[in-house]
């Protein structure tokens, strides 16, 4: 089986997004983990948009990405420009992905402005999520 690291900068929006896009697609194929290399808890505005898709991902924890330095990992995927200039040497020989997915928690406005840019980015990471279960696995 493979498995699968998802890396942001505060494991709380597109790292567990992904996280939770990526078990739905992939389903027994893989193992999925997440961490981010700070912790910020998962933010409840990504649980919320996660929950209008079907995906629970209330029960995630946020983690830090010194916590799987041991795990051999078949791919790192990274979703922020941030995760991929600091991410730690993995010594491994995960295949490592990027893609710069914008930070919904740093959009100001109304709850309606903020909760729409969580949707947004949400969708395009479930569309990376779906591609990269269809193509790596």
């Amino acid at each position: 089986m493979k498995k699968i690291l998802v890396l942001c900068t505060g494991n709380s929006c597109r790292s567990q997004i992904a996280e939770g896009y990526l078990r739905f697609f992939a389903g027994n194929k893989a193992v999925i983990y997440s961490a981010g290399i700070e912790t910020h808890g998962v933010n409840p505005r990504a649980i919320a948009v996660m929950k209008e898709d079907g995906i629970d991902i209330s029960n995630h924890t946020s983690n830090n990405v010194d916590e799987y330095k041991d795990l051999n990992f078949d791919f790192v995927i990274t979703v922020c420009d941030n995760a991929k200039e600091n991410c730690p040497y993995f010594p491994s020989n995960a295949l490592k992905f990027h893609e710069n997915f914008p930070d919904p928690a740093k959009m100001k406005g109304t709850e309606q402005e903020i909760m729409q840019e969580f949707r947004n980015v949400r969708n395009m990471i479930k569309d990376y999520c779906q591609v990269f279960v269809k193509d790596q696995l």
